[in-house]
């Protein structure tokens, strides 16, 4: 009916939180939103973002079209020359990098490309950059990289230590959870460099570290904890593996030389480990500021003591538990969007590719590990890109802009034309999560179905039909014949036990998802992880002794101050889609500085005039913003800019388990700019 205005329920694309929206829509065009009251998640309350979610749909610089070296192309000769490209290319100098804001559809579909067809491992997605660390680290200390509670749990802790997470800035949603339980006399830990929102709203105990330290600071509340005896003997006893190596190692650590190394007065330390050990729910939560460091891994190995430590975890709202930041930035890599992993985290090897094998129904699958993120940038000649922009999100963007102008061919999928997009030798106009049909697996395990709401623009397609027809431009019809999202669902069903049991059927009748994981149909899901047992070889969790290493690049005369990066609430990663929201952009339309008031001073740089910044890698001009909420010595840039992009200095210098950049420790020199 003409006019007829209706209310289509689904969820906010920012963060992983997945709260409820209705999108309202009329004539087949969303004139606005309100949040989803009965929706349990945000029970109707959204975010700066999440209030902002559908106006970047209708904005002018959609991609509508394929685009050959910048010009307009049909569908069928941008496909025939990617196929033709696709099929010159060995497979070693062939990769992918995925994106955490697609379908889990569409993830399935882009990894099975990559197997399939163009016979490698390398495939990659956005978590290389923000927790790889965390499958590193807790893989072998509790079987598995995933958050462990329901979110909808975390307001039942009495002790939350919130570990390299602004959560109020870029959790929204869940930090209103960490306020609720604060309210319910919870105490509240926070462990930053800088005096956030988080810090001055939340924490009850700020452990204002510097940059860097975190390992050698975790380490001294273990210690605490095991010589005032306030572990839990029964849980390490019926649970854990490798406590007595643990405490041997702790033993000979000075807790007067952490108080020098971190900064944090050994007082605060002291009553961080004491509540953490004390409370009856302990629960962690954690992000970048912990593993984006070439000590990432071990970082996140600690944190898993802490709790093991503790026997806070296998209980609602306990747990160390890693706050993925894309809508299905849990998703992507169930589906196998990484390296070393095939669907469902089983590990890339010839067992497990002969498996594939017989489920795909073909032979030769790869079997060794594939290329990494960078590696595949670096040393890869042709790159297939989807949703993904390195050159904002990686480190080093001068190097990054060298490696990519010397690819043999570049194809960039994406809703917009990204920086990375306009070095692409063509460039696919892709749907949005509204644009299309397909799920998304949230923070917590959730697996949301999210139907199609209004037709994407010009033509516009969403990303599994774009990979599949890739696919059968190049003779793969039969291993790629999908009419739907539906039925690459049912395939990811056969294919990953822990999807199992959810259907399209089960999610249209949930208002909230099901977490997995679900291996039947008749199972309610798994909110809570560990319950009886880990999911290592011998069901134990293993502790996992690791001391503090200094960070690749230090201070000197030249570069004597430490950056570090981070999100604000107004924008969303690379801000592809932020900075194309009036309402958003307005807020903060560039970057800043965060200089404290005495190193300012000192530099005779006023608050709002323009800096220099320069690394071993780059410089930037960029306005200052000074304030006594960052310790002298320290520099805080958010990295969602093409101008003054905080990336240009960053290090690549990598932690050797998991290949995770340094974003958060670089040395820099300031001046005043003329």
């Amino acid at each position: 009916m003409k006019d007829e205005i209706t209310y289509q329920p689904t969820v906010c694309p920012y963060c992983t939180s997945c709260c409820g929206v209705y999108l309202v829509v009329k004539n087949g065009r969303i004139i606005g939103q309100e949040p989803m009251k009965s929706y349990p998640i945000n029970e109707g309350k959204l975010c700066i973002k999440g209030n902002n979610t559908y106006k970047l749909l209708s904005h002018s610089e959609r991609l509508t079209e394929p685009l050959i070296k910048g010009r307009k192309v049909s569908w069928e000769k941008a496909l025939k020359l990617i196929a033709e490209k696709f099929e010159g290319v060995s497979s070693e100098d062939f990769g992918i990098l995925g994106s955490g804001k697609t379908s889990n559809e569409e993830g399935y579909v882009l990894q099975k490309f990559a197997r399939v067809v163009m016979s490698t491992n390398n495939v990659e997605y956005c978590a290389r950059f923000c927790h790889s660390a965390t499958v590193a680290g807790l893989g072998p200390a509790v079987g598995g990289g995933v958050m462990q509670t329901s979110q909808m749990h975390i307001d039942q802790a009495d002790c939350i230590f919130l570990a390299g997470v602004n959560i109020q800035e870029n959790f929204p949603g869940i930090s209103r959870r960490v306020h609720r339980a604060k309210n319910n006399s919870a105490k509240v830990i926070v462990l930053d460099p800088r005096i956030t929102g988080t810090v001055k709203n939340l924490a009850d105990i700020h452990l204002q570290l510097k940059p860097g330290t975190d390992a050698a600071l975790i380490n001294a509340m273990i210690k605490i904890i095991i010589d005032g005896e306030l572990e839990n003997k029964e849980f390490i006893k019926a649970r854990t593996e490798g406590y007595e190596e643990l405490k041997a190692f702790v033993s000979s650590i000075d807790l007067e030389e952490v108080q020098k190394v971190t900064s944090v007065p050994l007082d605060k330390i002291r009553a961080s480990a004491t509540a953490f050990a004390k409370a009856t729910k302990g629960c962690i939560l954690y992000d970048e500021g912990i593993t984006q460091h070439i000590t990432g891994s071990d970082n996140v190995k600690l944190l898993a003591n802490l709790v093991l430590l503790t026997g806070h975890i296998g209980k609602p709202g306990t747990g160390v538990n890693p706050m993925r930041g894309q809508i299905s930035g849990e998703g992507s890599g169930d589906m196998g969007c990484v390296n070393v992993f095939y669907p469902g985290f089983k590990r890339v090897n010839k067992e497990t590719a002969e498996h594939f094998q017989k489920l795909w129904g073909v032979e030769n699958l790869p079997s060794k590990p594939g290329k990494t993120f960078m590696d595949i940038i670096n040393t890869c000649k042709t790159v297939y890109m989807v949703g993904v922009n390195p050159m904002i999100s990686a480190p080093d963007s001068n190097n990054v802009r060298k490696s990519l102008e010397g690819l043999d061919f570049l194809v960039v999928e994406d809703i917009f034309m990204t920086e990375t997009a306009e070095l692409a030798d063509v460039v696919l106009p892709a749907a949005t999560w509204v644009e299309r049909e397909g799920t998304h697996t949230g923070i917590d395990r959730r697996v949301y179905k999210i139907n199609k709401v209004v037709e994407p623009p010009g033509q516009a397609k969403p990303d599994w039909w774009i990979t599949m027809n890739i696919a059968k431009q190049m003779g793969f019809s039969d291993k790629f014949n999908y009419n739907s999202s539906k039925d690459i669902f049912e395939e990811i069903r056969r294919c990953i036990p822990q999807y199992a049991g959810i259907s399209y059927e089960r999610l249209d009748k949930t208002i909230s998802g099901i977490h997995w994981p679900c291996p039947s149909e008749d199972h309610p899901g798994t909110p809570t992880m560990f319950t009886q047992k880990f999911n290592t070889p011998d069901g134990k969790g293993h502790f996992q002794p690791v001391g503090y290493k200094q960070p690749a690049e230090l201070t000197d005369r030249e570069y004597p101050y430490t950056l570090t990066t981070g999100r604000v609430i107004f924008h969303y990663h690379t801000g592809t889609m932020t900075r194309r929201t009036n309402s958003l952009n307005d807020e903060l339309p560039e970057a800043f500085i965060q200089i404290h008031p005495e190193d300012a001073r000192e530099l005779k740089i006023s608050n709002g005039k323009k800096a220099i910044l320069k690394s071993r890698r780059g410089q930037l001009e960029i306005k200052t913003r000074i304030s006594p909420d960052i310790t002298r010595g320290v520099v805080f840039i958010p990295f969602h800019f093409s101008k003054a992009n905080a990336n240009v200095l960053t290090n690549p210098a990598f932690d050797p388990a998991c290949k995770m950049p340094e974003f958060k420790v670089c040395a820099v020199s300031i001046e005043k700019a003329d």
